[in-house]
This record gives C-alpha cells, sequence and structure tokens, in this order.
C-alpha cells in the first residue's frame, strides 16, 4: 500500500529540500514567486509574513518549497513551507518534524521542545545528523495552525552553523499567519 498523496507530497518536499542542499551551487539563481510579494506570502487564502530576511540571504526556486534561500556565506540553506488541509496535518508534530529530517542518519537531538508560536504550539528542535555522509546541523520549527503545517528549517555545516543561526531565528520568529489577504 503507497503512501496518502498528502503524505507523499510532504516526502516530496522533505526529497527537494535534500536534492537542494546538494545541488545548490547549480541552481542558486533568484527566482520570482508569484506568491511571494510585499514581504508577505499569500497562499490557500493566508498572509503569512516572517521575519527580516538576511541581506547575504539569495533567493532560490526550490520545487515543493514556498520560500527558499541560500546563506553562501555560511554554506547554509533555509526552507519555509506551509501546506494546508493535508492528510498528516493531524500527526504529532514530532512526527512531521521526523518527516523533515527523513533521510538523514547519525541523528543526534541537542533540544527538541515544544515552545509557544505565532499563537500555537511548535515544536523547535536543534540537532545534528548527516546527510549523505556530511555532518550537518539543524535547527527546525513545525507548527500546526488552522489546518495548516508551517516547517521553518535551517541547515548549515557544523562549524558555520552558529554563525547563521540568529539570523534564522529571526526570520522564523517573526512567522505570523493569518486568514486573507
Amino acid at each position: 500500500m503507497g503512501l496518502p498523496r498528502q503524505a507523499s507530497r510532504r516526502l516530496a518536499v522533505t526529497f527537494a529540500f535534500r536534492a537542494f542542499l546538494l545541488l545548490a551551487a547549480a541552481i542558486a539563481t533568484a527566482c520570482a514567486h508569484e506568491a511571494w510579494s510585499g514581504g508577505a506570502l499569500h497562499k490557500d487564502g493566508l498572509t503569512v509574513t516572517v521575519g527580516p530576511i538576511p541581506p547575504a540571504w539569495q533567493r532560490i526556486d526550490v520545487t515543493g518549497a514556498d520560500l527558499a534561500f541560500r546563506d553562501s556565506a555560511r554554506a547554509g540553506s533555509a526552507l519555509f513551507d506551509v501546506g494546508c488541509d493535508r492528510h498528516d496535518d493531524d500527526a504529532p508534530l514530532s512526527v512531521l518534524t521526523e518527516h523533515l529530517i527523513m533521510g538523514t542518519t547519525e541523528r543526534q537531538f541537542d533540544t527538541q521542545d515544544v515552545i509557544p508560536f505565532d499563537g500555537r504550539e511548535a515544536m523547535h528542535s536543534l540537532l545534528r545528523a548527516k546527510l549523505d555522509g556530511v555532518p550537518m546541523r539543524y535547527d527546525i520549527y513545525v507548527l500546526k495552525k488552522d489546518g495548516c503545517v508551517y516547517d521553518l528549517v535551517y541547515v548549515a555545516p557544523p562549524d558555520r552553523f552558529a554563525d547563521g543561526s540568529a539570523e534564522f531565528e529571526r526570520f522564523a520568529g517573526g512567522l505570523h499567519a493569518a486568514s486573507g489577504p
């Protein structure tokens, strides 16, 4: 029995993100995204804002992600995606987080906590894992709100992660989602 269509989409986003990390140098071209305008993402009847986007982050287009950036100075990458009314929306936050790191090995969670986030609870995870044998550090937020799942991910090599993590925290911490324009 195969995966439900919605679960397949989430896995596709996960695999697209991994491919994005490995091929970022080849695809790192700034591309316009029709749903992103005026500092807000407009999708599925939602308006979503995020915190400040660091000037060094270059916008790139990644299939299956609403926003993706390359942090070349730190060899890092950031991803934001929101999906609404999917089959796996009722999964626990920990399971939704596991979907995002599927395919990594030697996972070591530094912290994993449920925290208040945009008026709801989100799972915030800091971890070390190998991606295709390469050690990486991850900063992940997963939020469920009003039938939607929000994923925010920052990943960089361990020796450069701390330099970019504070910028990502400001970006992620500014997330606010509301219905309507």
